[in-house]
Formats: C-alpha cells, structure tokens, sequence
C-alpha cells in the first residue's frame, strides 16, 4: 500500500471510529488526509469502498494471526490462550477498527450485514478449535458455538476494559485475568 493510500486509510479508521460511518464525510476524509477528492478517488471509488477496504484488510490481520499462532501448538487450551493474547494485543494496537466492527455489527444494511459475516466466520474458527479441543479430550465438553462466542466476546470486554481505564493497559496483566477465570473453566478436571 502506498504512503497516500496508508494515510487515506488510517484517517477514515479513525474517523469512523470517532464519528461513526454515517456522520464521515469524504470532504471530511480529505481535508484530514490534506490530498484532493480526484487523489482520494484514485485509490478508492467510494466511502463504501474504503469502508470494505478497513473491514477485510483488519479481519484479515486478525485471522493471520490466529491461523499463524494456533498452528504453533497441538494442545488446544494453549490454542485458546494463544487466541485471548491475540485478541486482546488487537484490541491494544487496532481499537479504532474493532469500534467500527462492533458499531457497524447491528442492523440490516450491506455494511452491517459485512461485518456480521466476517465476525461469524471468525467466531466458526474459534469455535472449529474448540470442537476439534473436545473431540480430542483437552476441552470440557459443551456448547462450542455459545463457547466460542464468549472467546470472542473478550474482543468487547478487552475494549470496555481499556475504554474504563484511562491507563497504559498492560497486555499480560489482563490476559492472565481472562486465563483466570475463561480459560481455566474450559480445562478438564
């Protein structure tokens, strides 16, 4: 990605972070960035187009590390663990596009309904791991969609938790809460 095109792209993340969607403009856009609408134009067609663009090059990040990081260990507690990390180091690095994942989650239009899907497609991975985590006899039996969920659900708490606190978070103090207190219950007695 290009200087301009990485400046175009930052800026909308934190705007739509800030603002929402719906109240960004593209004059707004440009003016922040300092480039032309025709240099904007260039690199995206459209809001929605930037948009889409933030929402597949962040789920694709968030997926990576996953897909890199579980695939380092055969024992799926630590594939757990390595997934609360991640996220949490997301939450940390990228909180402008997990706002935006989160604020555009509800509703019916296509850019609700995009975020949905990827949101659903990464939940299936978590919970694909904590199946395969069951079949082999590492996870306490359960529901893995509702188990899933929750794992993804530290997304959220990770952001209120750093929202609430108006300090540095430390990384691995809050992750050893969540392996406290999720990750411990899914481990057999």
């Amino acid at each position: 990605m290009n200087k301009t095109k990485r400046k175009i792209f930052e800026t909308s993340m934190k705007l739509f972070a800030e603002k929402g969607y719906d109240a960004t403009s593209i004059e707004e856009i440009t003016a922040t960035v300092g480039v032309a609408k025709g240099t904007l134009y260039y690199h995206f067609s459209s809001k929605e187009e930037i948009f889409n663009f933030l929402i597949e090059e962040g789920m694709k990040l968030l997926q990576n590390s996953i897909d890199i990081k579980t695939a380092r260990f055969s024992n799926y507690i630590d594939k757990i663990k390595s997934i609360v990390l991640i996220q949490i180091k997301i939450v940390v690095k990228y909180e402008d596009l997990i706002t935006i994942l989160l604020s555009q989650f509800w509703g019916h239009e296509a850019r609700n309904q995009k975020c949905q899907k990827h949101i659903f497609e990464y939940i299936s991975k978590i919970e694909n791991i904590v199946k395969e985590g069951m079949e082999a006899g590492q996870i306490k039996k359960g529901n893995p969609q509702a188990i899933a969920s929750e794992i993804y659900g530290l997304i959220c708490s990770s952001l209120v938790y750093k929202t609430r606190n108006k300090e540095e978070i430390d990384i691995m103090k809050l992750y050893k809460e969540f392996e406290c207190t999720v990750i411990e219950g899914l481990k057999l007695v």
